[in-house]
């Protein structure tokens, strides 16, 4: 199965968002068409996650999952430090007092 360029899925999620008034931005943009997208996921009171698409081979399937959660400084900090050896990250920031982010959807797995 194709997957969607990177710039495709990314404007599908960012209307997929506003379509359940969820607010969201692009805070950064990567290569259109094979950068890797982030989702940092902030609730609005001090606390974040970062979310990436990754792959289980054993499970032979992709799903987003947490690769860092904590205070919003200690998880920019480690998006700041993966944009500066992947210049290509695509990164998505959704503020959201709930911390919905849609990424458990199975149309939202890149």
């Amino acid at each position: 199965m194709a997957r969607l360029t990177s710039e495709m899925w990314v404007a599908a999620y960012l209307a997929r968002l506003r379509g359940e008034a969820i607010p969201a931005f692009l805070a950064a943009k990567g290569d259109a068409t094979a950068g890797n997208v982030l989702v940092k996921v902030a609730t609005m009171d001090g606390a974040a996650k970062l979310f990436e698409c990754r792959y289980d081979m054993m499970a032979d399937r992709r799903s987003w999952e947490v690769t860092t959660e904590g205070p919003e400084g200690e998880v920019d900090a480690s998006l700041a430090r993966q944009r500066g050896f992947d210049r290509d990250l695509w990164v998505v920031e959704v503020e959201d007092p709930k911390g919905r982010h849609l990424l458990d959807d199975p149309g939202l797995v890149r």
